[in-house]
């Protein structure tokens, strides 16, 4: 071939690479939207989602003032797929079904609408339909728990804790069980194995595995049940910033 037939079919190429860097960018953002879409879904499925703070009984860890209850946080799932929660994790959780009687769904009653919400929950834009909550892991399975010692402190297998995240509003009166007015104690609850026994850090304020001791899991949370591990709160500005694992058992 010719030197000016080379020419030729470089300059050929030449007008199709150039044809190609120059497509409108309205034919590529359908492509665009769609990776991002995919990317969203993988990261909500197998990553961590955002959530929102459905109460103020982790004040003052998460939400900071009195019955703010506009923290987002974000909750990884990675941990635990390799491992099992541990003592001082602030977790969010499906509510076993005795902890789901004054549950509303947050759907709309429109179908469309509801299909709409459904669709964009799946990408991590709207919370899921169920009622999760955030608590703190206090024990573990095969642990026993109960309340309280001499200075009103929770014990696991027997040991005080010292927990410097608890808030309580009331001092601690002796015979008195766990329940409005600021009673703390609780019988002894053996955690089986596979569940959790879990708090919130605004004791007085917290509907937690004490308010349903008398169910059939004895107010403790199946393993399963955890959808995460709450790692940063994203919302508000002012807030932002990691929530931390505290193991009162390791002191």
């Amino acid at each position: 071939m010719s030197d000016s037939g080379d020419e030729g079919v470089r300059r050929r190429r030449g007008r199709r690479r150039r044809e190609k860097k120059q497509r409108p960018f309205w034919q590529e953002l359908p492509i665009l939207i769609v990776i991002a879409a995919v990317i969203a879904a993988l990261m909500v499925t197998f990553v961590g989602r955002p959530y929102v703070i459905p109460s103020q009984s982790m004040e003052t860890t998460l939400h900071g003032c009195a019955g703010c209850t506009g923290d987002r946080i974000y909750v990884q799932k990675l941990s635990y797929y390799w491992g099992d929660p541990q003592p001082g994790d602030v977790v969010v959780f499906v509510g076993p079904p005795s902890w789901n009687t004054h549950y509303q769904s947050i759907r709309s009653d429109n179908a469309a609408v509801r299909g709409v919400q459904n669709f964009f929950s799946f990408f991590g834009l709207v919370p899921p339909d169920e009622n999760d909550l955030v608590k703190r892991v206090i024990a573990v399975g095969g642990q026993t728990v109960q309340c309280c010692d001499a200075q009103g402190r929770v014990l696991v297998d027997g040991k005080p804790l010292d927990e410097p995240y608890a808030r309580y509003l009331f001092p601690y009166v002796p015979g008195q069980p766990y329940g409005p007015g600021g009673g703390r104690e609780f019988k002894p609850v053996k955690v089986p194995e596979g569940h959790l026994w879990v708090m919130g850090d605004n004791r007085n304020e917290s509907a937690d595995s004490r308010a349903h001791i008398s169910d059939e899991l004895q107010g403790t949370v199946p393993v399963d049940n955890v959808r995460g591990k709450a790692v940063f709160k994203i919302w508000p500005p002012n807030r932002i910033g990691p929530v931390r694992s505290q193991n009162a058992q390791a002191n």
